[in-house]
């Protein structure tokens, strides 16, 4: 299926129809704030095993992360965050940043690594974030890779569909993607390192 969606008014009957398929097991692309990203309902353990293999990656061994609607809904998947690291995440989220943080027993077997921690977004983009508010749960958020050796990233979700329409059920067209992924932040030790840069700046 191929559904196109307005960032700044994202249609709720068309919202919905995602969130049910999601609930259902279904895998979806979806736009966010940097690169266009694969996920499912992070409860549906043969959706996550589909995105891995999709992937060709060992769920088990892979560092997926997932996305959160809000701050309130990250804090339930993690241990007691610092203050500090509270200040930083208020002050950039919504944003194009995956914050590592230490997981707690809610996030599923399947995305906590030998670390114990876990890579979370709440990316700026209300289409995504509408479908994770009414799916209830987060959603595993893994970047969409062009077969070109020379652009990373695909933009174009019509080249998307093309790509991914027999192996996903859902491509939600949100316009043209960036080709620059997220900042990732390993928040673990109290303070905050940029381990990859990406785009957007910490604040």
């Amino acid at each position: 299926m191929y559904l196109k969606l307005y960032n700044d008014n994202p249609d709720p009957r068309q919202i919905k129809k995602v969130v049910e398929i999601l609930r259902a097991g279904g895998i979806i692309i979806y736009p966010t704030d940097t690169v266009y990203g694969l996920g499912c309902d992070i409860t549906q353990n043969k959706a996550v095993e589909r995105i891995a293999q999709i992937k060709g990656v060992n769920p088990k061994k892979h560092n997926f992360s997932f996305i959160c609607h809000s701050i309130s809904q990250l804090s339930e998947y993690t241990t007691a965050i610092d203050n500090s690291v509270f200040k930083i995440l208020k002050r950039n989220l919504p944003g194009p940043f995956t914050f590592i943080l230490p997981a707690n027993n809610s996030v599923p077997k399947m995305f906590k690594n030998n670390k114990k921690t876990v890579g979370i977004r709440i990316p700026d983009n209300r289409i995504i974030l509408e479908i994770v508010e009414q799916l209830g749960n987060p959603i595993l958020t893994t970047s969409v890779y062009d077969k070109d050796e020379i652009l990373e990233y695909t933009s174009d979700p019509e080249l998307i569909y093309e790509n991914f329409k027999d192996i996903v059920d859902v491509v939600i067209d949100g316009g043209y993607g960036d080709n620059v992924p997220s900042t990732v932040v390993d928040c673990t030790n109290g303070d905050c390192e940029v381990i990859r840069e990406g785009k957007g700046v910490l604040k």
